[in-house]
């Protein structure tokens, strides 16, 4: 797959982070989701195993910041899972099966598969895949901060649009709990974070960081995450061929 073959709403349509969200209407949830949709946008959303290996729509590793409950998400099961209200709203979360049933035909998705311990490339691509194939009208393109899990997809689903996520965050002892190794640890992480050996079709990186010189020799298509305002988006627009945002909404050209 070359530049030119990639879906258009990657370069061409703002993409809105886990849905078009608010106080009222909570991250990654259906409310958000359809609220992208009434305004145009493509949508950004995270995908994830329960501990019955179900795929839920979810970012955090944990429950704690977005519910009232608390642990893992891998602790729960999937039914578990979906009980629990997100933000202190009546949305609660999402299945993927009922992400998909919400959003396909209606808009484009950007898909985060999120990193998960013990759980490896092919095995969340499968799951992943075989999910999407119940709804042929989905328009959508894959992405990871895990090489492996793009390197899956992209075997698995050679015709998918498949993107590395990345940063150059510089990150100190604390970031990594004090260990003595932190300085090791954090350069393996910013070298897999913009890892191209997997020949991703595009890169998203973190806004902060741009511009980043091994971003702009990229040949596949830019995208800048988490952009949140006009400012901003008008400032990457020198870097980046596009802008998964949040907090406002940009104009669509």
């Amino acid at each position: 797959m070359n530049y030119m073959d990639i879906p258009s709403f990657l370069t061409a349509l703002p993409i809105a982070h886990r849905g078009l969200h608010d106080h009222d209407l909570p991250e990654n949830s259906l409310a958000a989701f359809r609220a992208a949709i009434a305004h145009g946008y493509a949508i950004e959303t995270d995908v994830r195993f329960s501990k019955d290996k179900k795929l839920v729509v979810f970012h955090d590793d944990s429950v704690d910041r977005m519910t009232d409950a608390s642990g893992s998400v891998s602790a729960f099961t999937a039914d578990d899972l979906t009980t629990l209200r997100l933000g202190g709203t009546s949305e609660r979360i999402p299945l993927f099966s009922e992400f998909l049933e919400e959003v396909a035909g209606k808009t484009p998705v950007l898909l985060e598969i999120k990193d998960m311990e013990n759980v490896g490339g092919a095995e969340i691509a499968r799951a992943v895949a075989e999910e999407i194939a119940k709804y042929p009208r989905l328009v959508y393109a894959v992405q990871s901060f895990q090489p492996a899990y793009v390197k899956a997809y992209k075997k698995l689903c050679p015709q998918t649009a498949c993107g590395i996520l990345a940063t150059g965050q510089k990150f100190t002892k604390a970031d990594f709990g004090g260990s003595p190794l932190w300085r090791i640890k954090a350069h393996v992480l910013n070298n897999m974070s913009l890892n191209f050996s997997v020949k991703p079709d595009f890169v998203s990186y973190r806004t902060e960081d741009l511009p980043n010189r091994k971003v702009s020799a990229f040949k596949g298509a830019k995208l800048a995450w988490t952009v949140r305002s006009p400012e901003e988006a008008e400032r990457v627009k020198a870097y980046a061929d596009n802008i998964i945002f949040e907090g406002f909404c940009p104009a669509i050209v």
